[in-house]
């Protein structure tokens, strides 16, 4: 089974994941995902033999349109997923406009924005296509994650590598999953 194939396969045998993926391409948004957390934790559960865990935190959709910019479009659609799902924490964010915050070059597409994101194997994201199907993008590929290796992305291992350490630390990865391998 290929990579993708078994992220999805995750991702389809959990009944609130795959419903929530479905809620998000409801939204019909140009270049929409569901990414970080969501998938990275799912998968983690699946190789550590665990029943999945419910999405904890933030649940980071993702999309690009350079042209609505406007952050208070991203509030408006947090808020209708709210209304279809209260029990989830909604983030939605337009990745156009995300470099500014993060000091990064203009982003060509969210899944352009996965490859600053601090970890390698939080840089997937998924996305419903039609009522059986779904995609997953990992533009930093995908063994990490599989591998359970935790590895900061290129430019967290430099000049961001504070961010990451403690994000290590904060989230507490190591001591939720195990059998997590941290690699520099």
């Amino acid at each position: 089974m290929s990579s993708n194939h078994c992220i999805v396969s995750v991702l389809r045998n959990d009944p609130l994941r795959w419903r929530l993926l479905g809620l998000a391409a409801q939204l019909n948004l140009p270049d929409c995902w569901i990414g970080a957390g969501f998938v990275r934790n799912a998968v983690w559960d699946h190789l550590h033999d665990r029943a999945p865990s419910p999405p904890s935190g933030d649940v980071d959709v993702i999309w690009f349109d350079a042209h609505r910019l406007n952050p208070e479009l991203d509030r408006a659609l947090e808020t209708q997923l709210l209304e279809q799902e209260p029990s989830i924490q909604w983030s939605v964010k337009n990745q156009a406009r995300m470099h500014t915050r993060n000091g990064d070059t203009p982003y060509l597409s969210a899944v352009d924005a996965m490859r600053h994101w601090p970890e390698t194997a939080t840089a997937v994201a998924a996305r419903r296509v039609g009522p059986r199907d779904c995609e997953v993008a990992c533009p930093l590929g995908s063994d990490d994650l599989l591998e359970l290796r935790l590895r900061p992305t290129p430019r967290f291992i430099g000049e961001k590598r504070a961010i990451f350490n403690q994000r290590v630390e904060a989230k507490r990865w190591l001591s939720t999953w195990p059998k997590l391998v941290l690699s520099q």
